[in-house]
């Protein structure tokens, strides 16, 4: 009798930059029945209006978007949904500024948040490396990174334990709305070495999740996506083991025990 009315048993919530509509999207395409996904919007200089950045983005907006106040007033405005947990939806920070700024980073938004759960991507990143048992990774960086930002990614990567078998950003357009899944998987399947465990795709405004079950397939190891480890994480801290299926193995473990 009743139709579907979009409402979500569990509220998945993502702070993402203004001009950004590739995290909340690819949410909603992970997201199974039950699930329903709840976005504010954080201002990050690198954007101009319709979306398009520069070629390569700077490190100065980069580093500055994880700075308060902008970011942490819009989490406790997000928090005031009733909301089971948030992700930051930003890779290339967690790249710039480094692991540990991601623990104080996570530590001084939840102080807003009324005790909800914040997702890092990159930190979710590396619990799920250790949920899968991968030491050895290969890391894709969108083309709008530079080579330097891609190795400052290896870098913390590396500090968490992770061996880095091959790191540079994609041979692909410098554009968001040009990426096609088809140019990703062949770059991605002619790119990664033979002793690489697992791949991780970082940056979440690169639209990516379209490739894990073909690269999966192809490659015969896990690919892991920033938006990808970011909804896992955020399930699994919302108490949730809701089935996602056709969009990594990683959605078959549990977060791994501390």
């Amino acid at each position: 009798m009743w139709q579907p009315d979009g409402w979500g048993q569990t509220r998945i919530g993502v702070l993402t930059p203004h001009a950004d509509v590739v995290p909340e999207a690819e949410f909603n395409a992970l997201a199974p029945d039950g699930i329903s996904i709840h976005a504010a919007r954080i201002p990050f200089g690198g954007y101009r209006p319709g979306g398009t950045m520069d070629p390569t983005i700077a490190d100065d907006p980069v580093r500055a978007i994880a700075d308060p106040p902008a970011v942490d007033d819009a989490a406790e405005m997000l928090a005031m949904a009733p909301l089971h947990a948030i992700v930051f939806g930003f890779t290339s920070s967690s790249y710039v500024r480094g692991a540990a700024d991601d623990a104080a980073l996570k530590s001084r938004l939840e102080a807003r948040t009324r005790g909800i759960p914040v997702v890092i991507p990159c930190a979710a990143a590396a619990t799920a490396l250790v949920a899968l048992a991968a030491k050895q990774v290969a890391l894709i960086s969108p083309p709008w990174f530079s080579v330097e930002m891609a190795q400052q990614g290896a870098r913390y990567f590396q500090s968490q334990g992770v061996e880095i078998a091959y790191s540079a950003p994609a041979g692909l357009p410098s554009d968001q709305q040009a990426i096609q899944p088809e140019r990703l998987y062949d770059w991605v399947r002619s790119h990664v070495p033979k002793n690489a465990e697992a791949v991780f795709i970082g940056g979440n405004g690169f639209r990516a999740i379209g490739v894990i079950k073909a690269l999966e397939d192809t490659l015969g190891r896990p690919v892991l996506t920033a938006n990808q480890v970011a909804f896992w994480c955020a399930l699994r801290l919302a108490g949730t083991r809701a089935p996602v299926v056709n969009y990594g193995r990683i959605f078959e473990f549990d977060l791994p025990r501390s």
